[in-house]
């Protein structure tokens, strides 16, 4: 049979899962009366939710004779691990372009690095039944993109197509607003070139994802680089310094067909597939014949950029909400998670404790927690910092972020002020259409963790902004950091809003009446820049005396205000964690005794 290997790559919201839902459909995978969800790829419940693409899957679909492999790539460059790996499975690559955003900063980030592997891409020019489209400029945006990536003349001259992915049809000319997705079906088997794989050599197979599963262990999916692989067939796996990691048998061969995994007694060189049977062979190791003792190369990943400290929570309340609350069930979980994410490193600190978990970013640790805390783990989160660096001269450096803003042109004074006092450069600004200025900044990621709720506060919510990892570049110094201090509870109880109604001048409250407090609980924000230790819980005296007109029932309380758990994450200072339960988010100070929180703020201050 015919293979083509492919895989999608585009910016968040360009409609990328939608398109893959129609290519299943025009294909025949689905039965007529066959019911399928929505958006299918995004599979686990979190995707769903916040409706990106997190982990990057493998899918196939039949047209007239030639099965094309499908590789669904998320968009947002915090999970850049995850397409770093996938790119070296296919032999072309789809880039879908929203009709009006044009090529976004994520994109750039796949791109550039599919680019470099010499795959030629077709460019997908989506959503073109938009009121506000700009077709033609989108294409020459994408055009300036190749050309800053350094693309080849044969990159340069790529095929292009005109799309509306969710009414599931694709045309050469960008005036037609009708069809199917034939032609985009056509367009990959005439321009991707089928897999170079050898099939009379010997079985080679790089494994570039991980999964697991209750009946067959691990599953490892990945290219035949070489020659064929048959059920029960023996093997063993290596490392890329060409060691042996294990021996085993391919107990289970599985090929992709829709959304599913279909067993087969066979595969061939070229085909993408899944093996089980092996039980320590993890991400970039080969799988191969016995007879072969060097390994295929794997793609090198970029580092981490971030990192934060995953700790037991020693709270009060701590065990109360969770299941899983010692450092070794911690300990194992993360390990897992760094085996199958080749983007994050977990390290364990001196007090056995606590992990340093290092990602590229905010939202994929924040995704990373989420998990764990729906898996019933109880935590205890630091402020993310991000891992310096040196250059040739001995000098620290630091990374820096290509940082996009679509912002309303009343805004953009706002922004630009907030971004130079986080010590960003303006490299870029210009009008973006619909009264919309499109502002590119040079920022040290250090100044940019925790702005994103300030600059939804500063824009009224209607800015865009996208970042992404340019470089490691020259230490900017000191950056302004939160200039409001905290209201910490200085006892423990339950909240009352008689306590609470005086509290409401001193700040913005996060809690509610009734709520259970410890002492050390952040519970609100003081709108002066030092700390508060305030008291939340404090009842009225009961009097023989009644208090006249009714003043008792007097008391309203503003809702508090709740953080979600990216929101905690980017608010605390060094001195502060958050705790993360299955249930609740509390923000609390990293000392809850104020003796100990007055020692270690002088013995920092003597530093």
């Amino acid at each position: 049979m015919n293979l083509r290997n492919v895989a999608i790559i585009a910016h968040v919201d360009h409609g990328k899962t939608t398109l893959v839902d129609q290519l299943f459909r025009q294909s025949g995978t689905f039965r007529d009366n066959q019911r399928i969800e929505e958006r299918a790829m995004d599979s686990n419940d979190l995707e769903k939710e916040r409706g990106i693409t997190i982990l990057a899957k493998c899918t196939s679909v039949d047209w007239e004779g030639t099965r094309i492999n499908i590789v669904d790539t998320p968009g947002h460059a915090d999970f850049g691990g995850e397409v770093e790996r996938i790119l070296s499975m296919v032999d072309g690559v789809i880039l879908l372009v929203d009709s009006s955003e044009g090529a976004m900063p994520q994109t750039k980030f796949v791109t550039g690095k599919a680019l470099a592997l010499g795959l030629r891409p077709i460019v997908v020019v989506n959503k073109i039944d938009r009121p506000d489209e700009r077709i033609q400029e989108v294409l020459d945006e994408v055009f300036d993109l190749f050309v800053s990536l350094e693309a080849t003349d044969e990159q340069l001259d790529f095929p292009v197509l005109y799309a509306s992915g969710r009414n599931g049809y694709a045309n050469e000319s960008p005036d037609l607003r009708e069809g199917t997705l034939a032609p985009l079906f056509n367009k990959i088997i005439e321009h991707v070139p089928p897999p170079s794989a050898d099939p009379d050599g010997p079985f080679k197979f790089l494994v570039t994802l991980l999964d697991r599963d209750n009946f067959l262990g691990r599953i490892l999916t990945g290219l035949v680089f070489s020659g064929s692989v048959k059920t029960n067939q023996p093997i063993h796996s290596l490392d890329n310094d060409g060691k042996v990691v294990e021996t085993g048998r391919a107990t289970k061969i599985m090929t992709f067909h829709g959304l599913e995994r279909v067993p087969t007694d066979e595969a061939q060189a070229g085909d993408i597939i899944s093996i089980a049977g092996l039980t320590h062979t993890t991400v970039s190791n080969t799988i191969c014949d016995p007879s072969v003792s060097e390994p295929l190369h794997a793609q090198p990943i970029d580092p981490p950029t971030l990192s934060m400290r995953f700790a037991v929570n020693d709270s009060p309340m701590a065990g109360r909400e969770g299941t899983k609350v010692t450092s070794r069930m911690i300990r194992d979980r993360l390990f897992r998670e760094a085996e199958s994410n080749v983007a994050i490193k977990v390290t364990e600190a001196d007090d056995r404790d606590s992990y340093e978990v290092a990602g590229r970013g905010e939202l994929q640790l924040g995704v990373l927690i989420e998990t764990m805390r729906r898996e019933g783990f109880e935590l205890g989160i630091s402020r993310p910092r991000v891992l310096f660096g040196t250059d040739e001269d001995g000098k620290k450096t630091e990374p820096y972020e290509t940082v996009i803003i679509d912002v309303d042109e009343e805004y953009s004074g706002t922004v630009v002020e907030k971004m130079n006092i986080r010590k960003a450069e303006m490299t870029d600004m210009r009008p973006s259409g619909g009264g919309k200025t499109r502002i590119t900044f040079s920022a040290p990621s250090r100044g940019m963790i925790g702005y994103h709720g300030e600059f939804l506060s500063d824009t009224r919510g209607t800015g865009i902004m996208n970042r992404l990892f340019e470089k490691y570049g020259p230490h900017k110094g000191n950056i302004e950091g939160r200039k409001n201090g905290v209201l910490i509870s200085n006892g423990s109880g339950e909240a009352n809003s008689y306590a609470l109604g005086p509290l409401e001048e001193r700040g913005i409250l996060f809690v509610g009446h009734g709520e259970a407090l410890y002492e050390g609980m952040v519970v609100g924000e003081n709108a002066k820049p030092d700390d508060l230790e305030v008291n939340p819980m404090k009842a009225k005296q009961l009097t023989n005396f009644r208090a006249s007109g009714g003043k008792d029932d007097a008391i309203r309380l503003t809702p508090p205000k709740k953080m979600t758990l990216e929101q905690a994450i980017a608010y605390i200072d060094d001195d502060e964690m958050v705790e993360v339960t299955p249930k609740s988010i509390r923000l609390r100070k990293r000392y809850l005794d104020p003796h100990d929180r007055k020692r270690a703020s002088r013995a920092k201050q003597a530093a």
